[in-house]
């Protein structure tokens, strides 16, 4: 593989001491990716780079990778653009001291130039042995008659699905302008501890929009991530694939509000519509629902032509428990246990203001879930509490989707009948369609039951709702990979590994070992042991693989560490049946598995597909464990 960077000549004549900073910028970017590849660089050509690779498919998404992040980074502003053209060719070379030669050698210095800028060409050769094992396309340019070389040569460009070259996306479809995301909206309050309150404006416009039928809206665990971002509307757009966005500032000073809200067309960066309401708080829902409906009788596609009236969310009878609401709201998906215990806190105080509130118990049911799944309180009673808060919300108001969401993943939590789940989450759906948590829960129900096509279907569905979310970025990944989509599963975790590091490292840790990359998956491992070296993840990951490698007492020390700090979590005795398994002890492995069975915390998805388990699933006692705790629900076919 070699790189090279763009005008890099023209740049150091204009301003050497910028062109020299952007060269030491690009090679902290871009030696991180080599190294995760396993590329062993040969030589910096001062602009780029020489690296070897042993296998032809990781040259490809190690060249995808570098590009991708180079896009990001150029995507943030503020900084000086860095671009690169990479051209890979596959072929014998010769060994000379720390340097190698030879035809190869050659033959990939004359394809990158044929690169666009921010592009990626390979060589023929390359294209036959990958082509089949990336998502990206290829796509064949003219026969290349390339110098020192006798015979025209077939090169391919890879289509890179970002279009930052004005040809890696010309073959994407448009977006979809229904297809819309709320940006967080500014807090410029005197207070800035008014911050919540920007933030619940947001979640509360999102809750409006995703009750209008034929809208797609981004739910509020991926918007949140530009939250004072320099990122362009357009960027952001082709990030979250929507054709329309919201976005806004509010300012409260004591019962008063101001709100200014604009709508952007992506394609065009448009303003569609904007507007201004100054305001008593007390009006803040009317505030809401105005802003809910002129936005979508404002879109350009199909919506305005025969606009549906916007529902209106439940108004509690005391200003201070909707305040208290909006923190506690805002809290309620953490994954770390001081926020969430605040946010239990904060429902609490909103419940005690107006018990009458059902939006409010159904967060509680949530914030409950979290802390359960956790392992920040017993299992056991997370679900009880959880179930009773969800419960109360729904006999309050039969038409909170949240709360029919919250009712279905306890049901699926604790091993219901499966016609509470289907009953709860399917009405949570009709309710609100762009419920990214009900149709993440549907995804886990159908890996239950093994139904391998919803099982991929529905977490799609969840991740295109919510795709920066690690909760739906996890779902996806492990379905493609427990469904033997292990390119797809790859691609997946390398997309995501900023937005979610601990599950794409731990995924990537699994293809590895699959495949018998062992020495792959200790560089993953020990990255995953650096961002996070108490969490269950990294035990696992680690006895894991001491387990494959036959190293015993590594493996027995990673399920001491796991019975001794994460006894309280919902994957402890599941962890340590894997690592058992892994040691070739199944005996052990269906112990703990039953345990996890009664303990309504088995991961009965991966073990009943994961190929890492296919030896489990030959032995007697892998049905012995299904007859006994589950059997198949002909309703998920």
């Amino acid at each position: 593989m070699f790189t090279d960077t763009v005008d890099y000549t023209a740049s150091t004549q204009a301003n050497e001491g910028n062109t020299l900073d952007l060269l030491r910028q690009q090679a902290e970017i871009v030696r991180p990716i080599l190294a995760l590849h396993k590329g062993r660089e040969i030589k910096s050509t001062g602009d780029g780079f020489l690296v070897e690779f042993d296998s032809a498919l990781k040259a490809v998404q190690c060249a995808i990778n570098v590009q991708r992040r180079l896009y990001e980074r150029n995507s943030e502003g503020g900084f000086a653009p860095i671009r690169i053209r990479i051209g890979i060719h596959l072929g014998d070379v010769v060994e000379s001291e720390t340097d190698i030669l030879g035809d190869a050698v050659n033959i990939a210095a004359r394809i990158e130039p044929l690169a666009e800028p921010g592009g990626i060409c390979v060589s023929g050769a390359v294209f036959e042995q990958v082509h089949t094992k990336i998502p990206d396309k290829l796509a064949k340019l003219a026969a290349q008659t390339l110098k020192g070389v006798r015979a025209p040569l077939d090169v391919y460009r890879v289509v890179l699905p970002w279009g930052e070259d004005g040809h890696a996306g010309s073959e994407a479809t448009p977006p979809d302008q229904n297809r819309l995301a709320v940006l967080p909206f500014v807090n410029i309050s005197p207070d800035p501890n008014d911050e919540y309150f920007a933030d619940g404006l947001t979640e509360e416009l999102i809750a409006n929009l995703s009750l209008v039928p034929g809208l797609k809206v981004i739910a509020r665990t991926s918007v949140n991530g530009y939250k004072k971002t320099d990122k362009s509307v357009a960027t952001i757009g082709k990030e979250l694939g929507v054709g329309t966005v919201v976005e806004g500032s509010v300012r409260r000073a004591a019962n008063r509000i101001r709100v200014t809200v604009q709508v952007i067309d992506v394609a065009t960066e448009e303003h569609l519509w904007t507007s201004k309401y100054d305001d008593d708080l007390d009006d803040i829902f009317a505030v809401q629902a105005d802003i809910a409906t002129r936005v979508a009788t404002s879109l350009p596609g199909s919506l305005h032509k025969a606009p549906a009236p916007v529902p209106k969310l439940e108004q509690p009878a005391e200003s201070q428990a909707y305040l208290d609401f909006l923190q506690g709201q805002a809290l309620a998906w953490s994954q770390d246990e001081a926020s969430l215990r605040k946010s239990v806190e904060f429902l609490e105080k909103s419940i005690r203001a107006d018990p009458a509130y059902a939006r409010a118990h159904a967060v509680l049911a949530r914030a409950y879930i979290g802390l359960g799944i956790e392992g920040y309180m017993p299992w056991v009673e997370a679900i009880k509490v959880g179930r009773a808060s969800s419960e109360r919300a729904i006999a309050l108001d039969p038409d909170v989707a949240e709360a029919h969401a919250a009712r279905g993943e306890i049901a699926f939590m604790a091993d219901e009948p499966s016609d509470v789940l289907n009953r709860e989450v399917r009405r949570a759906l009709e309710l609100n369609p762009s419920l990214a948590q009900g149709h993440s829960i549907l995804c886990a129900m159908a890996s239950t039951f093994g139904v391998v096509e919803a099982y991929i279907a529905q977490g799609e569905e969840a991740y295109h709702l919510d795709p920066l979310a690690p909760e739906t970025i996890r779902r996806l990944g492990d379905a493609y990979f427990n469904c033997g989509q292990i390119d797809k599963a790859l691609a997946h975790w390398q997309k995501n590994m900023e937005q979610a590091p601990i599950y794409a490292y731990r995924g990537l840790t699994d293809i590895a070992i699959l495949r018998g990359e062992l020495d792959l998956a200790e560089t993953y491992v020990k990255e995953l042991e650096r961002i996070a070296p108490t969490s269950d993840y990294a035990y696992l990951c680690r006895g894991f693989l001491s387990a494959t490698r036959g190293d015993r007492d590594g493996a027995m020390k990673a399920i001491e560490k796991i019975n001794q700090t994460h006894k309280g979590s919902s994957r402890r005795s599941s962890s340590m049946g894997f690592i058992f398994y892994a040691l070739g002890d199944l005996g052990r492995y269906f112990e703990c598995m039953t345990q996890a069975a009664k303990e309504h915390t088995i991961q009965l998805g991966r073990i009943r597909l994961s190929p890492l388990f296919s030896a489990a699933r030959k032995d007697p006692r892998f049905l012995e464990l299904l007859s006994q705790f589950y059997l198949p629900d002909p309703a998920t076919r």
